[in-house]
């Protein structure tokens, strides 16, 4: 539902677990993968799903990350 070359990559989401997250809110956290993935970013990606976790938040959900919510489609030709 995109205007992308066939083939093409623009929703990731990405499960991050580790205890460098402790203590930290939600947005700090994903300012910090936004920071690193700064470069990977300037590119066509449409959809980017964070899932931060501290490893003991990662037990209490059971080694599973929440479903993402389907993409409505959309594109620079709209």
């Amino acid at each position: 539902m995109h205007s992308v070359p066939a083939g093409s990559e623009s929703h990731f989401k990405v499960v991050i677990v580790t205890d460098q997250f402790e203590g930290r809110r939600l947005v700090q956290r994903h300012q910090s993968i936004y920071a690193l993935l700064a470069d990977e970013l300037k590119g066509p990606v449409h959809a980017l799903a964070l899932h931060t976790c501290t490893v003991v938040e990662w037990a209490e959900k059971q080694g599973v990350a929440t479903d993402s919510p389907p993409c409505l489609g959309g594109s620079k030709a709209d």
